[in-house]
């Protein structure tokens, strides 16, 4: 009996050391790579200039799109991001001392920036992107900093967010950023031109590209050794396609111009932007510089070696058709000629400026149908700008077609005219 006590008391010893152990192993990945706060405030000054730059990142940073409610106060927080683990609530960005960053400093927000921490030193929910603002400098931090000092103060309380247990522990918090996140930032590329590194450090940081096309992970933490590779976007279902793959929405075989022409006004003559990259487009990339949109193209040109030659070997071989069941054809064909023949032709050519071609359209052919349903159910609508203040845009048809429906004219419009791509099923459309 008393070796059996023993035993258990050095296994109980055991497990208590190692989680005592594990806790430091977290605790010191949390705070790698921070540094202390100073211990007064540091003086700050924000000059006209200072603040007109930080208005400037934050349009870059489309900051606006999560902290401002809809014909609410601007950055005045509220709005609710759906996550698989529950809803977090953007919070108060505006010079309030209670509810806002009024109490803050510069250095605190250089924090939170950088290391995803509030003022009091508590973890934030990566719905913040911390994982990419962590690239921002601590210059444009400061003008961030500045500009949102400047707007108008709201004492709006901060919701409480709503995740499930264990999601909603600083705990379990705590092992996610040990596991998936590091302090780092921007490291320039020696060997490209400085426009590159620009359109790197945008595209990568204020951007948050990735955020929205990158692959995540079980555990919703952002694959960044795939890269901008694509992924679905939780719970909005709608897929933001890979900014790599020729097939899907890499660009590196356009004109730099045409992709300024997309971030600026949200139409090129070989693509347009649709669902959340529309809201995108509108809040944010339609008001950077042509420069800086020079530089995103400039970056975003330079695909990886590895995807040309994919891209280049496919072109070689041959594809076979694929195979579609025939009823499904004949009943999508009728569908398209009664509901979409009118704008988007009958062979699927468009309308030049108003329609765009479903004939040979890779936002048609490609591999994942998700927004192709979104647009038919929900309708497609791109961004109001300077450049396309009228832009056309596509009915919603998911109150007239039932799933089946939907499935079927999708089949004939990925299968007619020269395009080959899958067919899509019934359980395709029943997730939109």
């Amino acid at each position: 009996m008393t070796s059996r006590l023993r035993f258990l008391g050095w296994t109980l010893l055991g497990l208590v050391t190692l989680a005592a152990v594990g806790a430091g192993v977290v605790l010191a990945l949390n705070l790698r790579g921070e540094d202390p706060l100073p211990e007064r405030a540091e003086a700050f000054e924000a000059t006209p200039q200072l603040v007109e730059r930080g208005r400037y990142l934050a349009l870059a940073g489309n900051c606006a799109g999560c902290h401002t409610t809809r014909g609410g106060q601007p950055y005045a927080g509220g709005v609710p991001l759906e996550t698989p683990f529950g809803t977090i609530y953007a919070t108060n960005l505006t010079p309030d001392p209670t509810h806002g960053i009024g109490g803050w400093s510069s250095a605190h927000f250089w924090r939170a920036m950088h290391n995803g921490r509030s003022k009091d030193g508590r973890l934030l929910y990566p719905a913040f992107p911390y994982p990419n603002f962590t690239q921002v400098t601590r210059e444009d931090s400061d003008a961030l900093y500045a500009y949102l000092r400047s707007v108008a103060p709201a004492d709006t309380e901060n919701k409480a967010h709503r995740l499930r247990f264990p999601y909603d522990t600083q705990a379990a918090l705590a092992v996610w950023r040990a596991l998936s996140f590091k302090p780092q930032p921007f490291v320039a590329n020696a060997n490209k031109p400085a426009e590159w590194n620009r359109g790197a450090y945008l595209v990568g940081g204020l951007g948050h590209c990735i955020a929205c096309h990158g692959t995540r992970n079980s555990l919703g933490a952002t694959e960044t050794q795939l890269g901008l590779s694509g992924g679905l976007i939780a719970v909005e279902n709608w897929y933001a396609p890979s900014l790599a793959d020729p097939h899907e929405a890499g660009v590196a075989d356009w004109p730099a111009a045409d992709v300024v022409a997309l971030l600026k006004t949200g139409t090129a003559p070989r693509g347009s932007v649709m669902g959340p990259m529309a809201d995108v487009v509108f809040r944010s990339t339609q008001y950077l510089s042509d420069a800086d949109l020079g530089a995103m193209a400039i970056y975003l040109k330079d695909l990886p070696e590895a995807v040309k030659q994919e891209a280049s070997e496919e072109k070689k071989a041959p594809t076979a058709p694929v195979r579609r069941d025939a009823g499904a054809m004949v009943r999508g064909a009728k569908i398209y000629d009664q509901r979409c023949a009118y704008c988007h032709g009958d062979q699927g050519q468009g309308a030049a400026g108003a329609y765009p071609p479903l004939a040979g359209n890779r936002a048609v052919t490609m591999a994942q149908p998700t927004n192709l349903i979104q647009v038919v159910a929900h309708g497609g609508f791109l961004p109001a700008t300077a450049g396309n203040p009228r832009p056309y845009g596509m009915p919603p048809f998911g109150h007239a077609l039932d799933a089946t429906e939907v499935a079927e004219v999708l089949t004939y419009i990925r299968g007619a005219w020269g395009n080959n791509a899958a067919p899509v099923t019934q359980l395709d459309t029943m997730r939109r």
